[in-house]
């Protein structure tokens, strides 16, 4: 399967991926996630169930709070 992850040409050798999946094989581990799949905003409690389909454009971005 070929993504565009973060503005990235990514290939896995999967046929089918989860969001769920995708944190495990990046090692995306980061508590505070934003996750747009083609634009549209993945709810954490839909990590589990979102596809990630061939040529998907997805978007991880990393939450940081400062003060």
């Amino acid at each position: 399967m070929n993504i565009l992850l973060n503005n990235n040409r990514e290939e896995f050798s999967v046929d089918t991926m989860t969001v769920q999946d995708l944190l495990k094989l990046k090692n995306f581990t980061f508590k505070m996630l934003v996750i747009k799949i083609n634009g549209t905003l993945v709810k954490k409690t839909e990590y589990e169930t979102s596809q990630i389909h061939e040529g998907d454009d997805v978007h991880v971005l990393h939450l940081i709070s400062g003060g």
